[in-house]
C-alpha cells in the first residue's frame, strides 16, 4: 500500500485490485501543517503545461530545464509526508530524489493533498507525479499511467489488544458483523464490500492514525489498512494491536497490491524513463536500502508490473 492502508473515499467504488477505492480517483489526511505547507509550495510554482509537442510528451525535458519536480504526496507515513522538521521524506519521496536527480532533476517539491484528491489533481496539472505508494488497479488504469510497482503489499486489521473478536480477514469481519473502519479511497473498502460488507456501513476515516483513534475509542472494531502503515501505527498504543498480514480475495482468489508512481496519460516518455532507473535500482538492490528506514523488506520487494496490475 501501499497499503499501510490509504483512507476513506467515495463516490464511485474502484475495484482495488491499488492501494485503493477512490472517490473520483484516488491516500489521506495531512499531517499537522502539511496543508498550509502545500499551498505555499503550489503558490510559488507555476503551473507546467501538459500540451505535449510530440508523441509520449515533453515533460521530462521541461522538468529539467524547470530543475524541479513537484510530487503530490498524501501525508502518509511511510508513504509520503512531511516529517517533524518540515521536511519531505516517506518511500517515494525518497525513491523520487534519487531517480529524478538520475534523470537530470535536482530538486523535488511536495504539493499535499488529500488521498481521494491525487488522481484529479495530478490530472488537472497541480502537480507533475503522484509519489504517495499508490496502489496501481483497473480503474485508476484508466485515468493515469503508472510506473512498475516499487513495492508489494499485504493488507492487516488494526483491533482492540488481544483480537477479541477473531477478525483476521474481511470474511471473519462480515461473518462477526464488526463496525469495519477504513481510510479514504482507500482499496480496502472495496475488498470489504466484495466480501459482503454493506457500503453504506464503512466508517470512513482520513488516515491510519484516525483508524488507531476509532478503533482506541470503541467507535469501531477493526480498521483495515496495509500492513506496514497498521504494524507502524499501533507501536505506542496500548489498547490496541495490528493483526497478521494477510492477502485479500479479488475475484475468489488471493491478490498482492503493488504501490507505485503514477503519471499523466500523455506523459509516456517520462514514465518509460523512471522505469528505466527503477529497474537498475532493483537489480542493484538500492532499491531496498532507499526504502529500507521505512520499514519496508525483502518480502515487500516485487518484480510485478503495472501491465498485470492494470489487468493488461
Amino acid at each position: 500500500m501501499e497499503s499501510g492502508s490509504r483512507a476513506a473515499m467515495a463516490p464511485a467504488l474502484e475495484r482495488s485490485k491499488h492501494r485503493e477505492h477512490t472517490p473520483a480517483p484516488t491516500r489521506r489526511t495531512l499531517l499537522a501543517g502539511v496543508a498550509a505547507l502545500g499551498a505555499l509550495g503550489a503558490a510559488g510554482c507555476s503551473r507546467v503545461a501538459t500540451a505535449s509537442t510530440e508523441d509520449g510528451g515533453d515533460l521530462l525535458e521541461r522538468l529539467r530545464a524547470a530543475g524541479v519536480v513537484r510530487l503530490g504526496i498524501a501525508g502518509e507515513i511511510p508513504f509520503g509526508y512531511i516529517d517533524k522538521d518540515g521536511e519531505l521524506t516517506g518511500e517515494a519521496p525518497e525513491l523520487a530524489k534519487v531517480i529524478f536527480k538520475r534523470l537530470g532533476v535536482d530538486k523535488v517539491q511536495p504539493v499535499p493533498t488529500e488521498f481521494g484528491s491525487l488522481i484529479p489533481g495530478l490530472n488537472s496539472q497541480q502537480f507533475d507525479v503522484v509519489a504517495a505508494g499508490m496502489y496501481v488497479n483497473p480503474e485508476r488504469c484508466e485515468q493515469v499511467i503508472f510506473a512498475d510497482p516499487d513495492y508489494q503489499m499485504l493488507d492487516s486489521f488494526i483491533v482492540r489488544k488481544g483480537n477479541p473478536k477473531g477478525l483476521r480477514n474481511y470474511q471473519d469481519v462480515v461473518e462477526k458483523k464488526a463496525r469495519f473502519a477504513t481510510g479514504t479511497g482507500y482499496a480496502e473498502i472495496q475488498y470489504a464490500v466484495d466480501a459482503g460488507y454493506p457500503e453504506g456501513d464503512i466508517l470512513i476515516v482520513p488516515d491510519q492514525v484516525a483508524g488507531l483513534n476509532a478503533v482506541e475509542a470503541g467507535r469501531a472494531d477493526v480498521f483495515a489498512g496495509t500492513a506496514l502503515t497498521t504494524r507502524e501505527v499501533v507501536k505506542k498504543s496500548s489498547k490496541a494491536e495490528s493483526t497478521e498480514p494477510f492477502k485479500p480475495l479479488v475475484d475468489g482468489e488471493p491478490h498482492v497490491d503493488g504501490g507505485a508512481f503514477a503519471f499523466r496519460p500523455t506523459e509516456t516518455k517520462l514514465r518509460d524513463a523512471f522505469n528505466t532507473e527503477l529497474h537498475k535500482l532493483k537489480k542493484s538492490g538500492e532499491l531496498l536500502r532507499i526504502l529500507k528506514p521505512f520499514g519496508f523488506t525483502e518480502a515487500e520487494m516485487t518484480d510485478l508490473t503495472a501491465k498485470e496490475l492494470c489487468g493488461g
